[in-house]
């Protein structure tokens, strides 16, 4: 297996060079991005009694293969993982997995609105919605006891703990308990999600990383805020995006984390137009919704996890409850295009052409087998800014094209 490794380690070294890639800087990375995706995630699909043919055939097809068809193979290769991880949330919390479908049919009861809080005020509304799904009935464990129920599935579980890099804002780093293979997705980057129709109502905007540090962008422009989400929750509740109380992240080195945002001219649009719609019920002991505590890798370090886009479809309604992100906004998409550094409201709406909703939610995926360590994930800061004290790019010149 360590030989068939090697060979999709020299494939993604030789095929982003691979002249069919686009030549405009921004989307030559982005489809470097998909290739390499593809081979690492199409290798963890093999398994483990993978034969040298499968591994050639692949390493074939992500030479030959168009962006779009190794862009749907990523997905599927992902999708299926995570479907395996809801499973095994299941199997851990629901008391009676055949009574889900009921459970989740039951009609919405009445729930007490909480206290406001400052994205209330940013969308300009006063009170949650009085009515809220029914949360089903689970099973009463600890995260902790989840986390390591989880573990005994699959092999691993995630800590936060003391950073392991020497540099005094380091802080807290996301660490790996036990063992995953390459191309395995480890972590969700948790949060509320904002399409570039809705960047006027990141809290803090215009300058929405000064103190947040809890941010990242998608190629596609969605931003997804994590700072609300915490370290999660210890139930399976409703969840409408808002500030959890305990949450008070490290603000030194205020730009950490964050990638740079473009900026939107459109006029803002009126707050009774957006909001959370009363949340989702979504499972707040996720073990693995902690990938916005991973950190950039210090000089001489390697990042061992990547950022793999996923966008989950809102069909999978057992899944659901395992996707720990909400939409901020109408969940049908206002067109925009980006022009430069900025981005334009064409008019009308739509889905982008496809006729299943989805969620557009960010994973992070292994590079290499991982074994009791701590994930580091290149951020790609923008070199367009000054960059903070503790940043050593991984690749330049793959910064550069990110946000060219």
């Amino acid at each position: 297996m360590a030989f068939l490794f090697h060979k999709f380690q020299e494939a993604v070294k030789t095929l982003a060079k691979n002249p069919m890639f686009a030549k405009d800087p921004r989307q030559l990375q982005f489809e470097a991005d998909v290739n390499r995706l593809f081979l690492y995630t199409s290798y963890n699909r093999l398994g483990r009694n993978a034969e040298e043919a499968d591994a050639e055939e692949i390493i074939n097809m992500a030479d030959k293969a168009s962006v779009a068809d190794q862009q749907k193979q990523v997905q599927e290769n992902i999708h299926s993982q995570i479907k395996g991880f809801c499973m095994s949330m299941d199997e851990i919390l629901l008391p009676d997995i055949e009574n889900t479908d009921e459970a989740l049919k039951l009609p919405p009861q009445s729930n007490t609105a909480s206290r406001r809080s400052g994205l209330s005020f940013a969308v300009g509304r006063n009170d949650l919605p009085t009515n809220h799904p029914v949360v089903p009935e689970t099973r009463p464990l600890k995260r902790a006891e989840l986390s390591e129920r989880l573990k005994d599935l699959t092999g691993y579980k995630l800590d936060i703990k003391p950073s392991q890099i020497q540099h005094q804002e380091a802080g807290q780093g996301l660490f790996l308990d036990g063992e995953a293979d390459v191309g395995e997705v480890v972590a969700f980057y948790p949060g509320v999600i904002y399409s570039p129709a809705y960047y006027r109502y990141i809290p803090g905007y215009p300058r929405v990383d000064a103190q947040n540090p809890y941010l990242i962008t998608r190629y596609d422009g969605s931003v997804i805020n994590a700072q609300t989400w915490g370290f999660g929750g210890e139930t399976r509740e409703v969840w409408d995006g808002r500030s959890m109380a305990e949450f008070k992240p490290d603000i030194e080195g205020v730009e950490k984390g964050s990638e740079r945002f473009w900026k939107l001219l459109n006029s803002p649009l009126e707050g009774t137009q957006v909001g959370m719609r009363g949340g989702n019920v979504l499972e707040r002991r996720n073990p693995l919704a902690l990938a916005h505590f991973a950190n950039h890798p210090a000089k001489g370090m390697v990042p061992n996890v990547m950022i793999c886009p996923y966008e989950f479809p809102l069909t999978e309604k057992d899944m659901r409850v395992y996707i720990p992100n909400i939409l901020f906004g109408n969940a049908e998409e206002v067109k925009m295009k980006r022009f430069g550094s900025f981005w334009f409201k064409l008019g009308g709406s739509g889905n982008g052409g496809s006729d299943s909703p989805v969620l557009k939610t960010l994973v992070l995926v292994a590079t290499r087998a991982l074994c009791n360590e701590e994930l580091l994930l290149n951020y790609r800061l923008s070199n367009s800014k000054r960059r903070p004290a503790w940043y050593t790019p991984v690749d330049e010149e793959e910064d550069r094209r990110r946000w060219s």
